[in-house]
């Protein structure tokens, strides 16, 4: 895959709101770990504990069926460290350092760029980088990657994203 189509989703996150498009429709997305803007607590990061951050989301709009969790770093080509999918509709929250044993029923973790499933922390070589912490909320009940990767989770909600919120934190080594 072409390396800049990686960032494809940040790119048109950012079109959409510089055009005045508002993808969240009313959702939000939080961590209370850390706020937009600020920096991403050493302990979610490669060089800390590696836990996956505490997320809350609220205002999914009617008729989610499921939700999808990406966090990838667009400083670094869109660098997936985390894919989770097939989250429950009911689900509103994750914990600080979910587990796969632990997570909400029928969810299911994707590869990250580390080469590895699951959650892989913040990492940046050199300076400070923007991690990007999406949810997204489909119209559909579960998708079926194979393999569950980011490329091909973005093929196969093309046309199921009802809302995208996002909350973007900082790193730096």
């Amino acid at each position: 895959m072409n390396p800049r189509s990686r960032a494809f989703p940040f790119v048109l996150l950012i079109l959409a709101s510089a055009c005045g498009r508002d993808l969240s429709h009313g959702m939000t997305l939080s961590s209370s770990a850390f706020t937009a803007g600020a920096s991403i607590p050493k302990r979610q990061a490669c060089d800390g504990g590696g836990l996956t951050p505490p997320l809350s989301w609220s205002g999914a709009p009617s008729g989610t069926r499921s939700f999808a969790v990406v966090v990838d770093d667009p400083d670094a080509r869109g660098f997936t460290h985390w894919l989770l999918f097939n989250v429950p509709a009911s689900t509103t929250s994750l914990t600080e350092g979910i587990k796969r044993a632990t997570l909400p029923a029928g969810a299911a973790e994707g590869s990250n760029d580390f080469g590895t499933m699951g959650y892989g922390g913040p990492c940046p070589p050199l300076g400070t980088h923007r991690y990007s912490h999406r949810v997204y909320a489909l119209d559909v009940p579960s998708l079926t990657l194979s393999p569950p990767t980011k490329e091909r989770f973005e093929a196969a909600v093309k046309t199921h994203v009802l809302a995208v919120a996002e909350l973007i934190g900082t790193y730096q080594r």
